[in-house]
């Protein structure tokens, strides 16, 4: 997904980049210094779920949206990069011992990997995939899918503006990019109710879990990151190296002395050179990081 990601950035960039949240909308215009903004959103216009319509108000969202992006020429084609939040979107890592190179069969193998695993009907679904890299033993395979009518709605409040969503993709993806460390390393992302917790080895995606808290409380937080360790330490070999945290505001400092020193991983917040993660703007912020990496490549 990441890869896909770059490839697709190698085209001249849109000139807008919105990331949706219940918070509200972050965006960004990719110059030199990017320009970055928010516009809140009051409650109730977005209510973010794998399983129904996140737009409760789409006139709302989209005159939010148009105001953020201004003036435009109205007979130009513009293109515009939506991040989504990622609870909206089940996304998951399949391995394989091998795995075909004609597309086709890559689409029905993954399919029928993914189907039973899905809290929505799959026939109904958008569903996008990303080969990641061997390291000769299996193949992993980044799958993203979400019923067509959440991905329609938020598309719509965009195309609404007169703008084109040519990449979609969801926060924490597009957040990778910001977490460039050796070695294998834990992302926590908070996101109101939603924790997504994420591993990353080598630049590859090994793992992904959104999970929808009953109470921002510090064992409902931590209670889901400890297993996820093991799986690391098992899966991978080796422990974790470090843990990066975003979106937690008052609880981070807590978490990070709670984590330093049980399991003992090294525990720090995601950083960008743009300005302040938040978790309603970490995507956007990634997704800036992978246009200065392929300015400067």
């Amino acid at each position: 997904m990441i890869e896909r990601l770059r490839r697709w950035l190698r085209d001249p960039p849109p000139a807008l980049a919105f990331e949706l949240s219940e918070e509200g909308i972050a965006a960004a215009r990719p110059a030199r210094p990017p320009r970055i903004l928010f516009q809140p959103l009051r409650a109730g216009v977005l209510s973010v779920s794998p399983l129904r319509d996140n737009v409760l108000d789409a006139d709302e969202l989209a005159a939010q949206i148009r105001a953020l992006a201004g003036a435009r020429e109205s007979r130009k084609r513009h293109d515009a990069v939506l991040i989504l939040p990622d609870a909206s979107v089940r996304v998951v890592v399949l391995d394989f011992d091998s795995f075909p190179s004609a597309p086709a069969e890559q689409l029905a193998l993954v399919r029928f990997r993914i189907r039973k695993g899905l809290p929505f009907d799959l026939d109904s679904a958008a569903l996008s995939y990303a080969v990641q890299g061997t390291d000769g033993k299996r193949v992993d395979v980044v799958v993203a899918a979400a019923p067509l009518e959440i991905i329609a709605r938020y598309e719509a409040a965009l195309r609404a503006c007169g703008l084109v969503p040519g990449l979609v993709t969801t926060s924490t993806l597009a957040a990778l990019e910001l977490a460039r460390e050796g070695g294998a390393v834990v992302l926590m992302k908070l996101s109101g109710r939603f924790l997504t917790i994420s591993i990353l080895e080598a630049g590859r995606l090994r793992l992904l879990r959104s999970i929808e808290l009953s109470e921002l409380s510090r064992d409902e937080i931590l209670g889901p990151l400890y297993p996820t360790l093991a799986y690391a330490e098992d899966q991978l070999g080796a422990r974790a190296g470090k843990i990066l945290l975003c979106g937690f505001g008052n609880m981070a400092d807590r978490l990070r002395l709670d984590l330093e020193r049980e399991p003992g991983v090294p525990c720090e917040p995601l950083r960008s050179r743009f300005g302040s993660v938040e978790a309603y703007n970490a995507g956007l912020l990634g997704w800036l990081e992978s246009l200065e990496e392929l300015k400067s490549a």
